[in-house]
């Protein structure tokens, strides 16, 4: 009884401090700024229809990337590993290295000038240099299924398309889960530079402050950004939990 409360008890800390922390925070970062004497270039920035609008411009950036790297990345890790070729394996590790190889504002830019500027050039650059961390983690949780449960499973009449979905997905879903984790944490990062091509988001607030020195609006646009990096991960921590094969 005394190991399952104290284990309830973790659980609780796990799903509340996080949460907490980042709302006392945040209150404390306002109180901060109902202090100061701001002045039109800072009122016009800090108030709450521009903060909301930026916020959603920059959730909706990592959001809708993350979706995208999901979507395009665990199949292509799932096809890599079914194909056994390592040099297959090598050529998409390849294709997703060459993404988050680059730095990420030299990946902005040039898809800007060789595309355009905007949203989507953000979105997709922001699907470039997430893709890697889901698609090696896919690989990797795959390749450490055991091999005597594969057996086991074949043992059972189980086909090669069931045993992926009831039993190598299922097992290597921890770790696929942390890959996407860190790609949303990622999103989150990268998108702040999305305001150089005129794809707004929180950068948006973190440029101007540094163009025109003005360091209560830096403060609240790393402060909000850095919040949304933790609130994000998480809810990733959460899911992840609540994912989990029971015994893992």
């Amino acid at each position: 009884m005394t190991a399952h409360t104290g284990q309830v008890q973790r659980l609780a800390l796990k799903r509340f401090v996080t949460p907490l922390a980042v709302v006392v925070v945040l209150a404390l970062l306002f109180l901060w700024l109902s202090t100061l004497s701001l002045d039109s270039i800072e009122q016009r920035t800090l108030n709450t229809g521009y903060l909301l609008d930026r916020t959603q411009e920059h959730l909706v950036l990592t959001v809708v990337s993350s979706a995208l790297v999901a979507l395009l990345a665990i199949p292509a890790g799932i096809a890599a590993y079914r194909v056994r070729s390592k040099a297959v394996r090598a050529l998409v590790i390849a294709l997703g290295n060459i993404g988050q190889a680059t730095p990420a504002v030299g990946l902005v830019i040039l898809l800007a000038i060789a595309w355009q500027t905007g949203f989507y050039t953000a979105l997709i650059s922001l699907v470039a240099y997430c893709f890697l961390p889901v698609l090696r983690n896919t690989l990797t949780g795959l390749e450490q299924v055991d091999h005597a449960t594969r057996e086991a499973a074949r043992g059972m009449g189980m086909t090669p398309r069931q045993v992926l979905w009831r039993i190598e997905l299922p097992l290597a879903s921890p770790v696929i889960l942390a890959g996407l984790r860190t790609a949303l944490v990622f999103s989150v990062g990268v998108a702040t530079i999305a305001t150089f091509i005129n794809a707004g988001g929180l950068g948006d607030m973190i440029v101007n402050g540094l163009k025109l020195q003005r360091y209560p609006v830096i403060v609240v646009g790393a402060v909000l950004v850095a919040s949304i990096a933790v609130l994000i991960d998480w809810a990733a921590g959460l899911v992840e939990d609540l994912v989990r094969p029971r015994g893992l």
